[in-house]
Protein backbone atom coordinates (compact mmCIF):
# COMPACT_ATOMS: atom_id res chain seq x y z
CA UNK A 1 0.00 0.00 0.00
CA UNK A 2 2.90 2.97 0.46
CA UNK A 3 4.68 1.29 -2.25
CA UNK A 4 1.64 2.25 -4.34
CA UNK A 5 0.66 5.44 -2.59
CA UNK A 6 4.90 6.55 -3.21
CA UNK A 7 4.44 5.77 -6.80
CA UNK A 8 0.79 7.77 -7.01
CA UNK A 9 2.62 10.56 -5.14
CA UNK A 10 5.85 10.76 -7.69
CA UNK A 11 2.97 10.69 -10.75
CA UNK A 12 1.44 13.53 -9.38
CA UNK A 13 4.50 14.88 -8.85
CA UNK A 14 5.91 14.80 -12.71
CA UNK A 15 2.58 15.31 -14.39
CA UNK A 16 2.36 18.90 -11.67
CA UNK A 17 6.41 19.63 -13.16
CA UNK A 18 5.20 18.58 -16.38
CA UNK A 19 2.25 21.05 -16.58
CA UNK A 20 4.19 23.99 -14.74
CA UNK A 21 6.99 23.67 -17.47
CA UNK A 22 4.23 23.66 -20.49
CA UNK A 23 2.85 26.95 -18.58
CA UNK A 24 6.17 28.86 -18.63
CA UNK A 25 6.66 27.55 -22.09
CA UNK A 26 3.76 28.76 -23.40
CA UNK A 27 4.40 32.18 -22.64
CA UNK A 28 2.28 35.59 -23.49
CA UNK A 29 2.51 36.45 -27.32
CA UNK A 30 2.87 40.22 -27.36
CA UNK A 31 2.13 42.32 -30.61
CA UNK A 32 3.38 45.76 -31.62
CA UNK A 33 1.52 48.11 -34.56
CA UNK A 34 3.03 50.27 -36.64
CA UNK A 35 1.81 52.96 -39.90
CA UNK A 36 4.68 55.15 -41.24
CA UNK A 37 3.88 57.91 -43.90
CA UNK A 38 6.06 57.19 -47.25
CA UNK A 39 4.05 59.49 -49.32
CA UNK A 40 6.58 60.68 -52.28
CA UNK A 41 7.08 64.67 -52.52
CA UNK A 42 5.81 66.09 -55.93
CA UNK A 43 8.06 65.51 -58.92
CA UNK A 44 9.82 62.18 -57.31
CA UNK A 45 9.26 58.87 -59.80
CA UNK A 46 6.30 57.00 -59.40
CA UNK A 47 5.44 53.65 -61.54
CA UNK A 48 4.57 55.34 -64.90
CA UNK A 49 5.12 59.42 -63.70
CA UNK A 50 6.53 61.57 -61.53
CA UNK A 51 3.99 62.74 -59.03
CA UNK A 52 1.57 65.90 -60.29
CA UNK A 53 -0.78 65.28 -57.10
CA UNK A 54 -0.92 63.87 -53.99
CA UNK A 55 -4.65 61.76 -54.00
CA UNK A 56 -4.14 60.36 -51.04
CA UNK A 57 -1.21 59.53 -48.71
CA UNK A 58 0.71 56.21 -48.81
CA UNK A 59 1.67 54.07 -45.86
CA UNK A 60 3.70 51.27 -44.78
CA UNK A 61 2.40 49.43 -41.78
CA UNK A 62 2.48 46.02 -39.95
CA UNK A 63 2.78 44.24 -36.53
CA UNK A 64 5.76 42.86 -35.37
CA UNK A 65 4.75 39.37 -33.42
CA UNK A 66 7.03 38.87 -29.84
CA UNK A 67 7.27 35.16 -28.46
CA UNK A 68 9.29 32.86 -27.30
CA UNK A 69 10.87 32.69 -30.58
CA UNK A 70 13.05 36.00 -32.15
CA UNK A 71 9.98 38.77 -33.33
CA UNK A 72 8.44 38.20 -36.27
CA UNK A 73 7.51 41.21 -38.77
CA UNK A 74 4.56 41.81 -41.33
CA UNK A 75 4.85 44.50 -43.26
CA UNK A 76 2.62 45.71 -46.35
CA UNK A 77 4.05 48.73 -48.46
CA UNK A 78 1.98 51.08 -50.50
CA UNK A 79 4.18 50.44 -53.81
CA UNK A 80 4.23 49.01 -56.93
CA UNK A 81 6.79 46.76 -56.07
CA UNK A 82 10.20 46.30 -53.86
CA UNK A 83 12.53 44.14 -55.73
CA UNK A 84 15.85 43.04 -55.91
CA UNK A 85 18.49 44.79 -53.22
CA UNK A 86 16.02 46.70 -52.43
CA UNK A 87 13.83 43.77 -51.05
CA UNK A 88 16.45 42.36 -49.28
CA UNK A 89 17.60 46.58 -47.43
CA UNK A 90 14.12 46.37 -46.47
CA UNK A 91 14.01 43.23 -44.40
CA UNK A 92 17.49 44.11 -43.08
CA UNK A 93 17.17 47.24 -41.92
CA UNK A 94 13.84 46.07 -40.38
CA UNK A 95 14.97 42.86 -38.64
CA UNK A 96 18.37 45.41 -37.22
CA UNK A 97 15.32 47.70 -35.56
CA UNK A 98 13.02 44.87 -34.57
CA UNK A 99 15.65 43.06 -32.75
CA UNK A 100 15.44 39.80 -35.05
CA UNK A 101 16.88 38.36 -38.15
CA UNK A 102 16.02 39.04 -41.98
CA UNK A 103 14.72 35.57 -43.05
CA UNK A 104 11.44 36.30 -40.26
CA UNK A 105 10.70 40.03 -41.87
CA UNK A 106 8.48 39.47 -44.68
CA UNK A 107 8.09 42.77 -46.64
CA UNK A 108 4.78 42.99 -49.52
CA UNK A 109 3.74 45.78 -51.58
CA UNK A 110 0.28 46.06 -52.36
CA UNK A 111 0.81 47.03 -55.99
CA UNK A 112 -0.74 50.31 -56.55
CA UNK A 113 0.14 51.64 -59.89
CA UNK A 114 0.55 55.48 -58.63
CA UNK A 115 3.09 54.43 -56.19
CA UNK A 116 7.07 53.92 -56.28
CA UNK A 117 9.10 51.31 -57.08
CA UNK A 118 12.54 50.16 -54.98
CA UNK A 119 15.38 48.78 -55.75
CA UNK A 120 18.84 50.39 -54.81
CA UNK A 121 20.40 48.07 -57.52
CA UNK A 122 18.64 48.87 -60.15
CA UNK A 123 18.57 53.03 -59.12
CA UNK A 124 22.24 52.88 -59.20
CA UNK A 125 22.78 51.92 -62.44
CA UNK A 126 20.28 54.74 -63.80
CA UNK A 127 22.14 56.91 -62.00
CA UNK A 128 25.33 56.41 -63.33
CA UNK A 129 23.20 56.79 -67.00
CA UNK A 130 22.37 60.03 -65.97
CA UNK A 131 18.43 58.40 -65.32
CA UNK A 132 18.55 59.26 -61.36
CA UNK A 133 15.77 60.17 -60.06
CA UNK A 134 13.52 59.40 -63.09
CA UNK A 135 12.16 55.97 -62.32
CA UNK A 136 13.50 55.44 -58.81
CA UNK A 137 14.73 57.59 -56.27
CA UNK A 138 17.01 55.42 -53.96
CA UNK A 139 17.47 59.03 -51.58
CA UNK A 140 13.48 58.59 -50.89
CA UNK A 141 13.59 55.10 -50.55
CA UNK A 142 16.33 55.12 -48.15
CA UNK A 143 14.52 57.57 -46.15
CA UNK A 144 11.35 55.25 -46.10
CA UNK A 145 13.02 52.29 -44.94
CA UNK A 146 14.68 54.35 -41.91
CA UNK A 147 11.02 56.26 -40.92
CA UNK A 148 9.68 52.47 -40.56
CA UNK A 149 12.52 51.46 -38.41
CA UNK A 150 12.05 54.11 -36.41
CA UNK A 151 8.24 53.47 -36.00
CA UNK A 152 9.62 49.92 -35.00
CA UNK A 153 11.51 51.06 -32.57
CA UNK A 154 9.46 53.48 -31.49
CA UNK A 155 6.31 51.06 -31.00
CA UNK A 156 8.55 47.87 -29.36
CA UNK A 157 8.53 50.24 -25.98
CA UNK A 158 5.00 49.71 -25.84
CA UNK A 159 3.89 46.25 -27.04
CA UNK A 160 0.20 45.20 -26.18
CA UNK A 161 -0.57 41.32 -25.29
CA UNK A 162 -2.19 38.99 -27.77
CA UNK A 163 -4.86 37.21 -26.00
CA UNK A 164 -6.59 35.90 -28.44
CA UNK A 165 -6.81 35.07 -32.42
CA UNK A 166 -9.99 35.88 -34.67
CA UNK A 167 -10.26 34.14 -38.29
CA UNK A 168 -12.73 35.03 -40.50
CA UNK A 169 -13.68 34.89 -44.26
CA UNK A 170 -16.02 36.67 -46.52
CA UNK A 171 -16.73 37.06 -50.59
CA UNK A 172 -15.98 40.05 -52.50
CA UNK A 173 -18.81 40.13 -54.61
CA UNK A 174 -18.28 41.84 -58.12
CA UNK A 175 -14.46 42.97 -58.03
CA UNK A 176 -11.75 39.93 -59.59
CA UNK A 177 -11.93 38.40 -62.61
CA UNK A 178 -9.07 36.27 -64.11
CA UNK A 179 -7.27 38.54 -66.92
CA UNK A 180 -6.58 35.77 -69.58
CA UNK A 181 -9.58 34.82 -71.67
CA UNK A 182 -8.74 31.47 -73.81
CA UNK A 183 -9.76 30.38 -76.92
CA UNK A 184 -10.96 27.14 -78.25
CA UNK A 185 -7.21 26.32 -79.75
CA UNK A 186 -6.04 26.56 -76.00
CA UNK A 187 -4.41 29.84 -76.29
CA UNK A 188 -5.05 33.44 -74.68
CA UNK A 189 -7.61 35.08 -77.06
CA UNK A 190 -7.97 38.30 -75.33
CA UNK A 191 -6.42 39.90 -72.25
CA UNK A 192 -9.40 41.23 -69.70
CA UNK A 193 -7.00 44.03 -68.45
CA UNK A 194 -7.68 46.10 -64.99
CA UNK A 195 -10.22 48.51 -66.46
CA UNK A 196 -12.36 47.27 -69.69
CA UNK A 197 -15.05 48.35 -71.97
CA UNK A 198 -14.87 45.53 -74.50
CA UNK A 199 -18.50 43.64 -74.68
CA UNK A 200 -16.86 40.64 -75.07
CA UNK A 201 -14.41 41.09 -71.69
CA UNK A 202 -17.39 42.35 -69.68
CA UNK A 203 -19.56 39.48 -70.55
CA UNK A 204 -17.04 36.53 -70.39
CA UNK A 205 -17.32 34.94 -66.67
CA UNK A 206 -15.23 35.69 -64.03
CA UNK A 207 -12.59 32.95 -64.63
CA UNK A 208 -10.17 31.44 -62.33
CA UNK A 209 -10.04 33.16 -58.68
CA UNK A 210 -10.13 33.62 -55.30
CA UNK A 211 -13.43 34.89 -54.43
CA UNK A 212 -12.52 35.12 -50.07
CA UNK A 213 -11.28 37.58 -48.63
CA UNK A 214 -9.88 36.31 -45.29
CA UNK A 215 -8.93 38.19 -42.14
CA UNK A 216 -6.89 37.57 -39.19
CA UNK A 217 -7.35 39.75 -36.26
CA UNK A 218 -5.40 40.05 -33.24
CA UNK A 219 -7.06 40.94 -29.99
CA UNK A 220 -6.09 41.99 -26.56
CA UNK A 221 -9.09 40.82 -23.95
CA UNK A 222 -12.13 42.47 -25.92
CA UNK A 223 -10.13 45.02 -27.75
CA UNK A 224 -9.44 43.98 -31.51
CA UNK A 225 -5.27 45.47 -32.06
CA UNK A 226 -4.73 44.70 -35.25
CA UNK A 227 -6.68 42.94 -38.21
CA UNK A 228 -4.73 41.41 -41.31
CA UNK A 229 -6.61 41.25 -44.57
CA UNK A 230 -5.99 39.30 -47.45
CA UNK A 231 -7.52 39.39 -50.93
CA UNK A 232 -6.10 38.59 -54.52
CA UNK A 233 -6.66 41.03 -57.17
CA UNK A 234 -4.80 43.53 -59.43
CA UNK A 235 -5.84 46.71 -57.08
CA UNK A 236 -5.87 49.31 -60.00
CA UNK A 237 -9.39 51.28 -61.33
CA UNK A 238 -7.36 53.75 -63.02
CA UNK A 239 -3.66 54.80 -63.48
CA UNK A 240 -0.86 56.29 -65.06
CA UNK A 241 -0.62 59.82 -64.72
CA UNK A 242 0.60 60.31 -61.58
CA UNK A 243 -2.10 61.29 -59.74
CA UNK A 244 -1.08 59.48 -56.05
CA UNK A 245 -3.11 57.45 -53.99
CA UNK A 246 -3.67 53.70 -52.69
CA UNK A 247 -6.57 52.81 -54.72
CA UNK A 248 -9.30 50.82 -53.91
CA UNK A 249 -7.99 48.07 -51.47
CA UNK A 250 -6.09 51.48 -49.75
CA UNK A 251 -9.67 53.00 -49.61
CA UNK A 252 -11.17 49.72 -48.21
CA UNK A 253 -8.58 49.54 -45.34
CA UNK A 254 -8.81 53.18 -44.71
CA UNK A 255 -12.80 53.11 -43.90
CA UNK A 256 -12.29 49.96 -41.78
CA UNK A 257 -9.69 52.00 -39.33
CA UNK A 258 -12.28 54.86 -39.55
CA UNK A 259 -15.10 52.41 -37.98
CA UNK A 260 -12.72 50.96 -35.88
CA UNK A 261 -10.19 53.19 -34.72
CA UNK A 262 -8.28 51.82 -32.01
CA UNK A 263 -7.50 49.15 -34.50
CA UNK A 264 -4.70 49.03 -37.44
CA UNK A 265 -5.92 47.40 -40.32
CA UNK A 266 -3.68 46.03 -42.77
CA UNK A 267 -4.25 44.63 -45.90
CA UNK A 268 -1.96 42.40 -47.68
CA UNK A 269 -2.31 41.53 -51.84
CA UNK A 270 -2.15 37.67 -52.72
CA UNK A 271 -1.20 35.68 -55.77
CA UNK A 272 -2.98 38.33 -58.22
CA UNK A 273 -0.77 37.98 -61.23
CA UNK A 274 -3.29 36.76 -63.49
CA UNK A 275 -6.56 38.54 -61.58
CA UNK A 276 -7.92 42.29 -61.79
CA UNK A 277 -10.99 43.83 -61.91
CA UNK A 278 -11.66 44.16 -65.66
CA UNK A 279 -15.01 42.52 -65.75
CA UNK A 280 -16.58 45.05 -63.47
CA UNK A 281 -14.79 48.18 -64.06
CA UNK A 282 -15.08 50.35 -66.98
CA UNK A 283 -11.92 52.63 -65.83
CA UNK A 284 -14.11 55.74 -65.17
CA UNK A 285 -13.36 57.27 -61.87
CA UNK A 286 -16.67 56.80 -60.54
CA UNK A 287 -15.95 52.97 -60.25
CA UNK A 288 -12.91 53.58 -57.53
CA UNK A 289 -15.01 53.94 -54.66
CA UNK A 290 -17.69 51.52 -56.04
CA UNK A 291 -14.77 49.09 -55.91
CA UNK A 292 -13.49 50.16 -52.42
CA UNK A 293 -16.90 49.59 -51.00
CA UNK A 294 -16.96 46.13 -51.91
CA UNK A 295 -14.34 45.66 -50.54
CA UNK A 296 -14.95 47.11 -47.31
CA UNK A 297 -18.16 45.17 -47.10
CA UNK A 298 -15.95 41.90 -47.23
CA UNK A 299 -13.73 43.15 -44.91
CA UNK A 300 -16.16 43.78 -42.82
CA UNK A 301 -18.23 40.43 -43.17
CA UNK A 302 -15.08 39.56 -42.59
CA UNK A 303 -14.56 40.58 -39.48
CA UNK A 304 -17.90 39.96 -37.95
CA UNK A 305 -18.24 36.21 -38.80
CA UNK A 306 -14.42 35.25 -37.42
CA UNK A 307 -13.77 32.55 -34.88
CA UNK A 308 -12.03 33.36 -31.69
CA UNK A 309 -9.85 31.36 -30.13
CA UNK A 310 -7.02 31.47 -27.41
CA UNK A 311 -3.85 32.06 -28.32
CA UNK A 312 -0.06 31.95 -26.59
CA UNK A 313 3.65 32.28 -27.48
CA UNK A 314 3.57 28.52 -27.93
CA UNK A 315 0.97 29.01 -30.95
CA UNK A 316 3.53 30.46 -33.17
CA UNK A 317 5.80 28.63 -35.79
CA UNK A 318 7.87 30.52 -38.19
CA UNK A 319 8.84 28.25 -41.29
CA UNK A 320 11.68 29.34 -44.00
CA UNK A 321 12.41 27.67 -47.02
CA UNK A 322 15.16 29.42 -48.66
CA UNK A 323 14.58 29.24 -52.86
CA UNK A 324 16.50 29.59 -55.92
CA UNK A 325 14.01 30.27 -58.67
CA UNK A 326 14.80 29.08 -62.18
CA UNK A 327 15.55 32.39 -64.63
CA UNK A 328 14.70 33.10 -67.84
CA UNK A 329 16.13 31.91 -71.39
CA UNK A 330 15.61 34.73 -72.80
CA UNK A 331 17.20 37.06 -70.43
CA UNK A 332 20.56 38.00 -72.22
CA UNK A 333 22.90 40.13 -70.77
CA UNK A 334 25.14 41.46 -73.32
CA UNK A 335 21.41 42.78 -75.20
CA UNK A 336 20.44 44.25 -71.72
CA UNK A 337 23.85 46.36 -71.06
CA UNK A 338 23.82 47.54 -74.81
CA UNK A 339 20.03 48.80 -73.95
CA UNK A 340 21.22 50.34 -70.91
CA UNK A 341 24.41 52.03 -72.93
CA UNK A 342 22.29 53.09 -75.64
CA UNK A 343 21.19 56.46 -75.41
CA UNK A 344 18.64 56.73 -78.27
CA UNK A 345 16.22 54.29 -76.02
CA UNK A 346 13.52 55.98 -74.01
CA UNK A 347 14.30 56.03 -70.44
CA UNK A 348 11.45 53.19 -69.72
CA UNK A 349 13.04 50.86 -71.86
CA UNK A 350 16.44 51.78 -70.20
CA UNK A 351 15.04 51.93 -66.83
CA UNK A 352 13.67 48.06 -67.62
CA UNK A 353 16.58 46.73 -69.23
CA UNK A 354 18.40 47.53 -65.71
CA UNK A 355 15.99 45.92 -64.16
CA UNK A 356 16.53 42.48 -65.71
CA UNK A 357 20.23 42.62 -65.75
CA UNK A 358 20.05 43.06 -61.93
CA UNK A 359 17.31 40.28 -61.62
CA UNK A 360 19.54 38.00 -63.94
CA UNK A 361 23.21 38.75 -62.61
CA UNK A 362 21.38 38.30 -58.95
CA UNK A 363 20.04 34.58 -59.93
CA UNK A 364 23.77 33.71 -61.63
CA UNK A 365 25.19 34.67 -58.72
CA UNK A 366 22.89 31.88 -56.82
CA UNK A 367 20.57 34.18 -55.03
CA UNK A 368 18.04 32.89 -52.69
CA UNK A 369 14.49 34.54 -52.15
CA UNK A 370 12.85 33.37 -48.60
CA UNK A 371 9.31 31.57 -48.95
CA UNK A 372 8.43 31.91 -45.75
CA UNK A 373 5.25 30.90 -43.66
CA UNK A 374 3.82 31.55 -40.68
CA UNK A 375 1.41 28.66 -38.19
CA UNK A 376 -0.41 30.52 -35.68
CA UNK A 377 -3.70 27.81 -34.30
CA UNK A 378 -5.42 26.70 -37.85
CA UNK A 379 -3.74 29.88 -39.43
CA UNK A 380 -1.32 30.17 -42.23
CA UNK A 381 0.28 33.29 -43.57
CA UNK A 382 2.59 32.05 -46.82
CA UNK A 383 4.73 34.85 -48.14
CA UNK A 384 6.25 34.41 -51.77
CA UNK A 385 7.78 36.97 -54.07
CA UNK A 386 6.55 38.55 -57.73
CA UNK A 387 3.23 38.54 -59.36
CA UNK A 388 2.00 35.34 -58.59
CA UNK A 389 -0.64 33.44 -60.32
CA UNK A 390 -4.17 32.96 -58.41
CA UNK A 391 -3.28 28.77 -58.78
CA UNK A 392 -0.58 28.83 -56.48
CA UNK A 393 -2.72 30.01 -53.86
CA UNK A 394 -5.84 27.86 -54.55
CA UNK A 395 -3.13 24.97 -54.72
CA UNK A 396 -2.15 26.37 -51.30
CA UNK A 397 -5.08 26.00 -49.53
CA UNK A 398 -6.01 22.77 -51.47
CA UNK A 399 -3.33 21.28 -49.48
CA UNK A 400 -4.36 22.19 -45.84
CA UNK A 401 -8.07 22.44 -46.28
CA UNK A 402 -8.54 22.15 -42.48
CA UNK A 403 -6.59 25.19 -41.87
CA UNK A 404 -6.77 28.81 -42.98
CA UNK A 405 -4.48 29.53 -45.64
CA UNK A 406 -4.01 33.06 -46.14
CA UNK A 407 -0.81 34.54 -49.10
CA UNK A 408 0.47 37.73 -49.40
CA UNK A 409 2.30 37.84 -52.90
CA UNK A 410 4.41 40.76 -54.02
CA UNK A 411 7.54 40.24 -52.25
CA UNK A 412 10.68 40.23 -54.06
CA UNK A 413 9.36 41.80 -57.16
CA UNK A 414 12.48 40.69 -59.22
CA UNK A 415 11.34 37.84 -60.94
CA UNK A 416 8.47 40.07 -62.19
CA UNK A 417 5.17 37.72 -63.12
CA UNK A 418 5.42 34.38 -61.95
CA UNK A 419 3.45 31.96 -64.12
CA UNK A 420 1.68 28.77 -64.12
CA UNK A 421 4.03 26.09 -66.14
CA UNK A 422 1.22 25.42 -68.54
CA UNK A 423 0.62 29.67 -68.92
CA UNK A 424 4.06 30.08 -70.95
CA UNK A 425 2.79 28.10 -73.88
CA UNK A 426 -1.00 30.04 -73.65
CA UNK A 427 0.34 33.32 -75.29
CA UNK A 428 -0.98 36.57 -73.62
CA UNK A 429 1.15 39.48 -72.09
CA UNK A 430 1.63 38.08 -68.04
CA UNK A 431 4.11 35.10 -70.14
CA UNK A 432 5.58 37.15 -72.39
CA UNK A 433 9.73 37.82 -72.04
CA UNK A 434 8.83 41.87 -71.20
CA UNK A 435 6.80 40.65 -68.16
CA UNK A 436 7.96 37.05 -66.50
CA UNK A 437 12.03 36.98 -65.60
CA UNK A 438 11.63 33.29 -64.92
CA UNK A 439 11.61 29.47 -66.60
CA UNK A 440 8.30 27.33 -67.25
CA UNK A 441 9.95 24.92 -64.70
CA UNK A 442 9.28 27.64 -61.42
CA UNK A 443 5.81 26.30 -60.98
CA UNK A 444 7.22 22.92 -59.73
CA UNK A 445 9.98 24.91 -57.80
CA UNK A 446 7.37 27.28 -55.85
CA UNK A 447 4.74 24.39 -55.31
CA UNK A 448 7.54 22.48 -53.50
CA UNK A 449 8.46 24.93 -51.44
CA UNK A 450 4.28 25.68 -50.21
CA UNK A 451 3.97 22.08 -49.81
CA UNK A 452 6.95 21.82 -47.61
CA UNK A 453 5.67 24.61 -46.12
CA UNK A 454 2.15 24.08 -45.38
CA UNK A 455 3.01 20.55 -43.66
CA UNK A 456 5.07 21.91 -41.76
CA UNK A 457 1.98 23.10 -39.31
CA UNK A 458 1.87 21.63 -35.84
CA UNK A 459 -1.25 19.38 -35.47
CA UNK A 460 -3.88 21.15 -33.49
Amino acid sequence: MLLRDQILSASFLILHLSGLAQSLFAGELQIVTFNQDVTPELGMPVAYAPARKIVTPLYARGIVLLSDEKPVVLCAVDAIGIGNEGYDTWREKIAEAAGTSADRVAVHSLHQHDAPRIDFATGRILEAQGLGGQKYDNAYSMQCIQNVANAIRAGLKKPQTVTHLGIGKAKVKKVASNRRLLGTDGKVRLMRWSKSKSPAAIQAPEGVIDPDLRALCFWNGEHPVAVLNYYATHPQSYYGQGDVNYEFVGMAREARNQALPSTLHVYFNGAAGNVAAGKYNNGEPEMRPILAQRVEQAMQQAFENQQKMEVTSSDLHWQTEMTALPVSTHLKPDELKSIINDTSKTPRERSSAAFKLVWYQRAQAGHQIPITCLHLKSASILHLPGELFVEYQLKAQQLAPERTVCLAAYGDYGPGYICTEIAYSEGGYESSPGASLVAPQVESVLNAAIEKLIKSAPEQ
